[in-house]
């Protein structure tokens, strides 16, 4: 039985699953749940799927790979299909969001932070919404991404692309990322980045290698690089090293990212919790493999995504606040990234 039957299946049985394609990938993998149980997982010791919030105090969902069928095949090559009737788009306030920028701008200018990550949700309305399309459409568009369909019935469903790595680790090696700057992909044109988005991704880069420094034995950085997700391009730097803890402490060092929350962290992750108009809840968490063939575990931010709740997707879309940033700008950048999961559905 293929993938996309498997998918089909659980979800009219309302059975927890995971289906994702790597980055750069022609293989798709999925986890199917057997029963209906919510696992919670804290020690990232056992083999599975793990689907993490934003706030690192709410639990981390698990798929346990002892009680799942594990499957693994090439992806078909599908047509992208656009679903034209779903035209019915509502914005939440571009005035609030303008509103929460100058606040984030106010509190860096006041010394509370040096960054924060300010987002939103939008709502669209689905006039026919059908899971294994819109999954397909991702796989078909977004090749270079982290590519997902997640559904627990006791949580919701949701699906992404999203271009982040938060961590891989074999043995104890691990490969991490600073991700930052956001401007559209125009064909034909080399990407100038102005100040603010060089010195964003810097910011981001040094906290990395600062929290990481006192759990790791060494650490490499690499050069700074242009990367294409979809049609929006990014900085990015890779960060490698060996390290000397569990796990668990790694990815605690490393989550929330500056990239999603800001720097330094706690007071930039306080000031996301008590003036966002919402609560994010997966958005800007993480998921991935864990322990798959005993020790490599590879774990992706989860941006660029979206939540289907009945007939409508609510889509998640931020953007990083510094002393420079222009709030309409800010606002103007999120309507962008918003377009990568419209495109499908």
């Amino acid at each position: 039985m293929s993938i996309f039957i498997h998918i089909e299946k659980s979800f009219k049985e309302g059975l927890p699953f995971v289906s994702y394609r790597k980055p750069n990938s022609k293989k798709i993998s999925a986890f199917f749940q057997k029963d209906t149980s919510l696992n919670i997982i804290d020690e990232y010791s056992n083999s599975g799927f793990v689907f993490a919030p934003f706030n690192n105090t709410d639990d981390a969902v698990f798929i346990p790979k002892e009680s799942s069928i594990y499957i693994e095949e090439e992806q078909p090559i599908f047509d992208f299909k656009l679903h034209s009737k779903n035209t019915s788009i509502n914005y939440l306030s571009k005035e609030n969001h303008i509103d929460l920028v100058k606040k984030g701008i106010d509190a860096i200018n006041n010394n509370d932070f040096q960054k924060v990550v300010l987002s939103r949700k939008e709502l669209v309305e689905l006039a026919n919404f059908d899971c294994l399309v819109v999954f397909k459409n991702l796989l078909s568009i977004y090749a270079n991404a982290m590519v997902y369909v997640w559904f627990h019935p006791k949580v919701g469903l949701w699906l992404g692309a999203t271009p982040e790595t938060l961590v891989k680790i074999d043995g104890n090696s691990f490969e991490t990322m600073s991700l930052a700057g956001t401007q559209p992909y125009q064909e034909n044109e080399n990407a100038i980045w102005n100040q603010k988005e060089i010195d964003e991704q810097q910011f981001v880069t040094d906290y990395i290698v600062e929290k990481l420094t006192p759990i790791s034995e060494s650490i490499h950085t690499g050069k700074t690089e242009t990367i294409k997700a979809g049609s929006i391009l990014h900085l990015k730097t890779k960060i490698t090293g060996t390290f000397k803890v569990k796990n668990s402490k790694l990815i605690a060092a490393l989550h929330p990212t500056p990239a999603v929350c800001g720097l330094p962290k706690e007071g930039s992750k306080n000031f996301i919790l008590k003036n966002e108009l919402y609560k994010r809840s997966y958005y800007t968490g993480f998921l991935g493999e864990l322990n798959n063939n005993e020790k490599q575990t590879q774990l992706f931010v989860n941006l660029r995504c979206m939540q289907i709740i009945s007939n409508n997707a609510i889509i998640y879309i931020g953007g990083g606040i510094t002393k420079d940033s222009i709030p309409e700008k800010e606002w103007e950048e999120t309507v962008a990234k918003a377009l990568v999961m419209k495109k499908v559905l």
